[in-house]
């Protein structure tokens, strides 16, 4: 099957360029259509020109007056949460069967992890892909939830501040609220908390993730242990640097331990420590929530646009 589906990207930041060289590199069944920026000296903007790949810095506005806006199908959002409300209705006006993958926390659309629920929302028009925070994370919540009962999960991710573009930084608040209601509605715990750490370290460090998990004080350790080791093997399908930097960590509470709102409970408290690796497409390898996030919502496209593609040859 020759066909590809065209894509543009709104966001010529650093989420966006590197989502860019990875469909130009990878794409099997997505090729760029377009790269879309409000600033006329982006980097990402002059990068994109330089690949041949048409640019547009008037924003999503500039994109349905190019030439080729009739041929797109699949639209990415690499803006912010705000933005991304206006673009999708934008949008959606003039075309209203478009596909929109979302990474922001706009959470328009149903939450996508592919490592998890990676085909339950391919028909959806919106697709949001949570947080880099959730992408890493919600993995082992629900590798921990699929074997045992997850009553509180709380993930932290610590990232080079230097990886953080404007939108991300704009969107702290929201970073925490789409990935903790992901983390239950994806992961499986019946209650989640999100914390995100802007590492301003010199020389930058590599992204650091941290999830724990309280389960039932009799819940089986050695079935923890190899469904988190499952998962992350089905993680670095997508993301080659993603791996757990230490076996799984068990602490008992019989006495129980303090959550947040839902207060003491004994329990067995599972700990995940995580390192994510990017590839360095854009930034350097110290940026593997850039990588993540990219690669997660790469991976997700290419199913979507699979689907599409053999549905219309049958």
């Amino acid at each position: 099957m020759s066909k590809k589906l065209k894509a543009a990207i709104i966001g010529s930041g650093n989420i966006g360029t590197d989502l860019m060289i990875k469909i130009l590199r990878h794409g099997k069944h997505i090729e760029m259509g377009a790269m879309v920026g409000i600033d006329p000296n982006s980097d990402g903007l002059a990068r994109a020109a330089r690949m041949g790949v048409a640019v547009t810095h008037e924003g999503v506005e500039g994109l349905t007056r190019m030439v080729n806006f009739a041929d797109i199908d699949i639209v990415f959002d690499a803006t912010s949460a705000g933005a991304h409300v206006k673009n999708d209705a934008f949008l959606r006006k003039l075309k209203p069967g478009i596909r929109m993958v979302d990474l922001t926390p706009a959470a328009i659309g149903p939450y996508c992890v592919p490592a998890v629920n990676g085909d339950a929302h391919l028909d959806a028009l919106n697709l949001n892909m949570v947080t880099c925070g959730g992408q890493a994370t919600i993995p082992m919540v629900a590798a921990v939830s699929r074997v045992a009962k997850v009553c509180y999960g709380e993930i932290i991710a610590s990232i080079s501040s230097k990886s953080a573009g404007p939108g991300t930084r704009a969107n702290i608040d929201e970073f925490t609220e789409t990935t903790s209601k992901a983390i239950e509605q994806v992961g499986g715990a019946q209650k989640g908390k999100a914390i995100i750490i802007l590492n301003p370290a010199e020389p930058p460090l590599i992204m650091r993730d941290t999830v724990y998990c309280m389960t039932e004080l009799n819940a089986d350790q050695d079935a923890i242990r190899q469904s988190v080791r499952d998962m992350a093997s089905a993680v670095q399908e997508y993301v080659p640097g993603y791996r757990l930097k230490q076996e799984v960590q068990f602490d008992r509470y019989e006495n129980g331990l303090n959550l947040p709102v839902i207060g003491k409970q004994p329990g067995l408290k599972v700990s995940v420590f995580l390192e994510v690796e990017g590839a360095a497409h854009y930034l350097p390898a110290y940026a593997g929530n850039l990588d993540i996030m990219t690669s997660a919502a790469l991976k997700t496209a290419e199913r979507m646009a699979e689907r599409q593609l053999f549905a219309a040859a049958a």
